[in-house]
This record gives structure tokens, sequence and C-alpha cells, in this order.
């Protein structure tokens, strides 16, 4: 068996030569190599040609299956993370019964913690080394600016949903679901997001090129103060989300209570109202439930 030819095979379609069958599994042939192909992806007989993607199972035995994954050589696709190694790298499942593609920690982020994590997703396609190994190869800046179509100016100061693609010291550059890229300022977020996570982010600006500007803050009126998430934190602690003080309590129990005056706790119960976060009845404020 020549290794050029079992470098061909590995993450490629081909079609093969049913050669032989157990009660499990039909073994496909081509150029000299033997594939397991499980029974339970359909029914065929001796000298049946067949195609398939082949490849290494975890336990290093050549296989094929029917069902093709979208992402293979020169086929990019996006891959959910399903691990990591520290010594290796992060797991990816490309769609494969009994293997996940490794992404090298050459390609990851020198800090560990900018790694993608697990039910983050990345685009890659596959490659195999010298060995006949697979891995997981991080799409470039190339193949995202092919993917991305431009952005109209209705977008302005929407949501949307991204997943981070590249992390720079200048930003971060990410892809919406609707696959506009985008660029998140350094100014534009309270931390640096991972690879491969999904954020929420509002659209602050469209280029020329049709790509977006981006910024993972709340806008003005959205932002909370300390004062007022120390609110919301006590409600979220209390019996039933609720407690017996509002705007009409005592002066003196507010400040014991909250360490605040009466006309701070206002302020901040006003700006929690109005963004429909609690609502005060009957001498109780409470937190208001997302599906209330």
């Amino acid at each position: 068996m020549r290794r050029q030819d079992m470098n061909e095979l590995v993450a490629s379609i081909f079609s093969g030569l049913i050669i032989d069958e157990n009660e499990q599994a039909y073994f496909v042939q081509k150029n000299g190599i033997t594939f397991r192909l499980e029974k339970t992806e359909g029914v065929h007989a001796l000298g049946d040609a067949v195609e398939g993607f082949g490849y290494q199972n975890q336990k290093e035995e050549w296989c094929m299956t029917t069902n093709i994954p979208t992402i293979r050589k020169n086929q990019y696709g996006l891959g959910e993370v399903v691990g990591s190694r520290r010594d290796l790298g992060v797991f990816v499942n490309i769609g494969l019964p009994d293997k996940d593609v490794a992404v090298s920690l050459d390609e990851l982020p020198v800090m560990r913690e900018l790694w993608p994590k697990k039910g983050d997703h990345v685009m890659i396609t596959l490659s195999v080394d010298e060995k006949g190994r697979l891995w997981g190869n991080l799409a470039d800046e190339k193949y995202f600016q092919a993917l991305g179509k431009p952005a109209d100016e209705e977008l302005l100061n929407k949501d949307v949903a991204a997943t981070v693609y590249r992390l720079k010291l200048v930003g971060t550059f990410v892809i919406t679901d609707d696959y506009h890229l985008g660029f998140i300022h350094p100014s534009e977020r309270y931390q640096e997001p991972r690879l491969g996570e999904k954020v929420a982010a509002r659209v602050i600006g469209i280029r020329p090129d049709g790509s977006l500007n981006l910024s993972l803050k709340p806008r003005a009126h959205e932002a909370i103060s300390d004062d007022a998430a120390m609110l919301l934190a006590l409600l979220n602690r209390a019996p039933e989300n609720q407690m017996n003080y509002t705007d009409k309590s005592d002066p003196e129990e507010i400040q014991k209570m909250f360490g605040i005056s009466k006309g701070q706790f206002k302020r901040e119960m006003g700006n929690l109202m109005k963004q429909r976060l609690v609502e005060q009845k009957d001498g109780v404020t409470r937190l208001v439930k997302k599906n209330d």
C-alpha cells in the first residue's frame, strides 16, 4: 500500500468495491486499501460499487461512511468544538460517528483562555499529514472575505448574532449568522471573546465595503449602574425574587438595608422599571421574569 494512495483517499469521496462482509459491516476496497462500512448505513451486496468518505477512526481503523461530511479536503464548514487537550489543541465534531478532528494548537491563540470551548464553532477544512492523520485547519481571512456579503444601512443600531473567527491586537473579527463580516474594536467590549465564541453584538457602523463595526457594550439607556446591579443581584437571591422595599419605603430603612439614599434608590429603581427588569406593586418590588 503506497502512502500516497492512502493519503489521497483519506478525507476524500471515492467509490470502492465491496469484497467481503460480516454481521456488522461490509469491507470496501480501493487501490488495495480495505475500508470498513457499517451495515447500519444501508443494504449492499458483494461486488457492489459504493461511494463514500474515507477516514481513520479513533481506533486507527480504516473506515468509510456514506453519510458524507460537509467538511472535507478543500471544502469548508462550521464544526462544533467538543473538547480540548493542552498539548494538542481542540477537537471538532464534523459528523463522523467515531472520529473527532483535531485543530492543532499551532493554529490557536497563544493564550489558552482564548481557545474555543466546548459548544463553540469554528470554520475548518481538512488536511492529511505524511502519516495519514486527519487534521482540521482554520479558514483564513481570504476565505471569509469570499464568504461574506455586504450589509445595508437598515442594519444600523440593530442587534446581531455573530461567531468570532479571528483574534488580533487591533480587535476581534466575526461573521454574523447572515454572513456579514464584522469588527469589534477593543474599546467596544469589556473582555476579549474566545475564538469560535457566539456573541450578541450591536451594529454601530457600516463601512464602505459593507462590513460592520460592532459593539458588545449595551446601549447607553440599557446600561445599569453598580447600585442597580446590586439591587438586581439581591432580587435574584431573594425568596420568590421579591423584597418589601419600594419607592415609598422609609429613607432610613433603605439606607440601612442597601447603603444608598432614598433618592438614589428611587433613581435606580426607576431605571430598572423602565427597562422592565423589575416592577413594584402592593408595597413589593419583584423581578420581572422573561416570560412575564
